[in-house]
């Protein structure tokens, strides 16, 4: 078949283009006017902060590859290029809305009597309250960088905000007599992005830390004798990439350490300005900065870094957030009878934010002080700052239990947090495993060995306090021993990556995964085609691999319905008659992170059920260990099912993904799989109804007490 004819066959969008829609959908929830307005700010903020990372990593990828002199990779420089020009053009244009929202936010803040002002609007009091805070704390904060010499910026941070200062000398006439150039980095570390001024008149006031020190720019300079001061925000993004040191006589441990510290020294690749920016500035700038022609250029507004609004002041008016829905402690779970006793009777689940991860850290706390427990052992890949994960575990080994932790060094951008933790793992008599070489460890698994019984849990999601408090992730606690002793196996197929291992149990990436899961939607096609019940339903983070989308469209022909949810890239076409007309997907964006990653198989009547870390994504199913484990226990996936059902479902937050990146409202679609499967769905079925499916999943578990 000719590459053309594939194309038509296999309709497939890139990867970054795919992400660039999803990025949207978490604009136009801030857009949404039901949305309480300082969680608005707060998806601005999350978009902001998704495209910073996005440039550092994946724009950056895409520059290496159409600068890397080598004719063998002509046709993916081809293809590189033409994503980064589909790219730009997304960003320029989204780039718009977001200042639309921004200042659509910034009224409706004004009507709530919150007024984020300039430092040409403030009062006289206001001005006094703002140089005393100068004086009294800014002043020694900002230490301005001249420009004037040949010396480059490469050694600043893409983390914070800088003002671009232009000084002018002039004489009595006006005629500028001498200009210099500066640069000033923001101390938002120290003070915040927003300055809180004293309330008047029952309004509450703020203002941008960039106003303040464009205010107090005459105190700065003093004594230099300028006459006219201009400030102009600006802002940059590096290649975090790591260079990596090679060298096979420096321990893994090192190289990334390594790796870190050179993240900084990474080129600039983006590169956002104000537009009223003098041109004189803006070269001075772009020179010291060495932004070059395949550099993403943005000419914007007064005020850039938006990641700050994440962490906009609330300002006492809880009423413009969303109300606190405290988590669930399952009944059974929560008394004084053993919980490693109670899992042992039957498997159990927990389904964060909903449930309250707190019942994990007991499961922890229990095995780190009881006699009966002989060993821990447990994948790590992100750490809370202060974790109770690993207080439990450094507990455990000073008791005398055996405790293997496989920490991943490259989990992006909390490497230096692993590393330390590791350190202290290790002086603590922990075994610490860093992972393999080539192979990221992502997979999030526990076994607990005990002399009643061996015991396993097995998650979508980080053992991370804070992600669970923020992302939907699901963890099962079972002791079914072949599951058990499977889980165990993956601990000795990670310290011997290179030993063959045979999994039946358990889908192990980069082991067996893939063509596991290509058989079982295989699988499907054949009881189609036989007559049998098939379909496919799915919960999924990101599906970009070519070959499991191909064998999707394969079976979306052969007639079995795939219903998905997925959150971010999805590069997926759906609707092409002949091709994927069977084949429909919801993306939800809402107050928490969709994160847990279900698979729901028809198997001709009796379902097959999985939960587990990977996404179908190339790196999941071939560059990391990766597992998704069966799941038996019928009320487990019954939840499941529930949870899968309740997502496609979603009208209030979800938005069609079929490739095409309009991301429309999601339609209240009739599902043959998912009807009548609880009362809640049943009412939802006319056009009318809203249906959110975080909050009736709260509303169920809840209720459940």
């Amino acid at each position: 078949m000719k590459s053309s004819e594939t194309k038509k066959k296999c309709p497939y969008v890139e990867r970054d283009i795919s992400w660039m829609y999803f990025n949207q959908r978490i604009l136009l929830e801030a857009a949404r006017p039901e949305v309480p307005l300082l969680e608005r700010l707060t998806f601005l903020g999350i978009y902001s902060n998704n495209l910073d990372e996005f440039f550092r990593v994946r724009v950056a990828t895409l520059n290496r590859i159409i600068e890397y002199a080598d004719k063998n990779i002509q046709k993916e420089q081809e293809t590189a290029t033409r994503t980064l020009k589909q790219i730009s053009k997304l960003h320029n244009h989204f780039y718009e809305q977001f200042e639309e929202t921004f200042a659509s936010i910034m009224e409706e803040l004004k009507k709530e009597n919150i007024c984020v002002i300039k430092d040409t609007e403030m009062t006289d009091d206001q001005k006094t309250f703002i140089t005393s805070f100068y004086r009294n704390k800014l002043n020694g904060s900002t230490t301005p960088l001249f420009l004037n010499g040949a010396r480059p910026l490469d050694d600043q941070t893409d983390e914070d905000i800088y003002l671009a200062i232009r000084l002018l000398r002039k004489d009595e006439t006006g005629k500028i007599k001498e200009k210099d150039y500066a640069v000033i980095e923001l101390p938002t570390e120290e003070y915040g992005r927003f300055i809180q001024l004293p309330d008047s008149e029952g309004k509450t006031y703020l203002m941008f830390l960039d106003d303040v020190i464009r205010y107090c720019l005459p105190l700065i300079f003093v004594g230099m004798k300028y006459t006219d001061y201009e400030a102009y925000t600006f802002k940059f993004t590096k290649d975090a990439e790591m260079e990596i040191d090679s060298d096979l006589r420096t321990g893994v441990l090192q190289k990334i350490s390594k790796g870190v510290k050179s993240r900084k020294r990474g080129e600039p690749i983006r590169f956002v300005y104000d537009e009223q920016i003098p041109k004189d500035l803006l070269k001075r700038l772009v020179d010291r900065l060495n932004v070059d022609k395949n550099d993403t250029r943005v000419a914007g507004g007064r005020y850039h870094n938006f990641k700050d609004l994440m962490k906009f002041p609330v300002c006492g008016r809880y009423d413009l957030k969303y109300p606190v829905w405290e988590p669930v402690f399952k009944p059974e779970l929560n008394g004084k009878e053993s919980l490693l006793t109670l899992i042992r009777q039957k498997d159990r689940s927990l389904h964060y934010p909903f449930h309250s991860f707190d019942t994990f850290i007991r499961v922890l706390r229990e095995a780190a002080i009881s006699k009966e427990v002989k060993s821990i052992k447990m994948t790590l890949y992100r750490l809370a700052k202060e974790s109770k994960v690993i207080k439990a575990l450094i507990c455990a080994a000073k008791n005398g239990k055996k405790v293997t932790v496989v920490i991943e060094l490259l989990a992006r951008f909390d490497e230096a947090s692993n590393i330390n933790w590791s350190k202290r793992m290790q002086d603590a008599g922990i075994h610490v495993i860093f992972g393999v070489e080539g192979l990221k460890i992502h997979s999030k698994l526990v076994h607990i060995g005990t002399r009643h019984g061996d015991i396993a849990c097995i998650s979508t999601g980080n053992f991370h306090e804070g992600n669970a408090r923020m992302y939907t992730d699901y963890t099962i606690m079972t002791a079914h021993r072949p599951l058990v002793r499977e889980v165990n196996a993956v601990f000795d197929f990670i310290e011997k990556p290179y030993t063959p291992v045979n999994f039946k149990e358990l889908l192990v990436s980069p082991n067996d995964m893939r063509k596991r899961l290509i058989a079982l939607i295989s699988k499907e096609i054949k009881n189609k085609e036989q007559g049998k019940e098939a379909y496919i339903l799915a919960k999924v983070n990101h599906i970009t691999d070519r070959a499991l989308i191909e064998k999707l469209y394969e079976a979306s022909t052969a007639g079995v319905q795939v219903e998905l949810v997925v959150r971010g890239n999805c590069s997926l076409v759906t609707g092409i008659a002949g091709i994927s007309e069977n084949i429909h997907i919801n993306g939800i964006i809402d107050r928490y992170l969709e994160h847990s990653r279900i698979f729901i198989f028809a198997n001709g009547g009796e379902e097959k059920y999985y939960i587990g870390s990977a996404d179908w994504m190339p790196r999941n199913l071939d560059n990391r260990i990766e597992v998704l484990a069966p799941v038996y226990d019928k009320e487990i996936q019954a939840d499941l099912k529930r949870i899968v059902c309740y997502g496609y479902r979603d009208t209030a937050k979800g938005r069609i993904v079929d490739g095409t990146g309009e991301n429309r409202p999601w339609e209240n679609r009739p599902s043959t799989l998912c009807k009548d499967f609880t009362p809640a769905l049943a009412e939802a079925e006319t056009a009318t109804v809203v249906f959110r499916s975080q909050e009736e999943l709260y509303r169920k578990y809840k209720n459940t007490l």
